[in-house]
């Protein structure tokens, strides 16, 4: 996106000469970065706010395990510290789904690991209250369900775990319990995600909940040579397709949720299509 100086300089994200992607101000003649607005060591920068006159950074966002922003705009900070703080569903994820030109009024999604994705009304247009006095209160008000026919039944939470690989490597992980069984021990499935360059993220997932409601727990973890973790974690996978270290984190995602207390080790089998199925040959 071009920056508010008659198209001088522009926002990028880039990985060049760095190892995750990052916000960057460039000048668009020489290619010269003027600043680095954002980066993280762990995880590749996601959606960008901008504001709509002036073009100016308002927040980012980025996910290593959960969707995380970084605020530039107190105010837009304010209404999302609310809309948390006010959220129908505990855990849930906030998206703004759209807003009005004078931002008075949006439409909020709260989205969950465990049930179908809420749409709510924000506004924050000024009203009055009982004495007929002004007033700024914002408000929340429901709009729909996105899967209504879902609402009576019990669904597991999807929790996000961190395993270390037997190199000491971190890996993000997703771990959907069987619903009767709880915290204690249950068979377990291991979900491999396909690609390889691609990663899983948490949410509600038809498949891992269907197999909770049957009595297994799903793990799903982020393997070296999945995506949106820098470089080098990318590139660890190569060479490594069904062999190596690369398999070696889908056997070691599964020793951890032994050890957890969380898998029967005498009841484990893995599943997946794409490269999820090759890996599972």
């Amino acid at each position: 996106s071009f920056c508010p100086d008659n198209g001088e300089t522009g926002y990028i994200t880039s990985s060049l000469g760095r190892e995750t992607t990052a916000l960057l101000k460039v000048d668009l003649e020489t290619g010269e970065t003027i600043e680095e607005i954002f980066s993280n060591d762990k995880c590749n920068v996601g959606g960008v706010t901008l504001d709509k006159d002036t073009k100016e950074v308002r927040a980012i966002t980025y996910n290593y395990a959960r969707t995380e922003r970084v605020f530039f705009d107190k105010e837009l900070e304010k209404d999302y510290e609310f809309l948390k703080a006010n959220a129908p569903i505990p855990d849930a994820e906030v998206g703004v789904v759209s807003r009005t030109l004078d931002e008075t009024k949006w439409v909020i999604s709260y989205y969950q690991s465990d049930g179908p994705t809420s749409y709510y009304v924000y506004d924050k247009s000024p009203g009055r209250n009982d004495n007929e006095k002004e007033t700024s209160t914002p408000s929340l008000a429901p709009l729909f369900v996105s899967n209504p026919k879902l609402l009576p039944y019990k669904f597991a939470p999807m929790e996000d775990v961190r395993i270390t690989a037997r190199d000491g490597l971190e890996l993000v992980g997703y771990l959907t319990r069987a619903v009767e069984k709880g915290s204690g021990t249950s068979p377990l499935i291991l979900l491999v995600h396909g690609g390889p360059w691609a990663r899983d993220s948490w949410g509600f997932r038809a498949q891992c909940q269907w197999f909770a409601n049957r009595g297994y727990a799903t793990l799903q973890v982020n393997y070296r040579g999945s995506t949106g973790y820098g470089k080098t974690f990318l590139h660890k996978g190569d060479k490594q397709w069904g062999v190596g270290d690369m398999q070696h984190d889908l056997t070691d995602a599964v020793q951890w949720a032994i050890d957890e207390g969380i898998a029967d080790k005498d009841n484990i089998c893995i599943y997946g299509g794409s490269y999820g199925g090759y890996a599972c040959l």
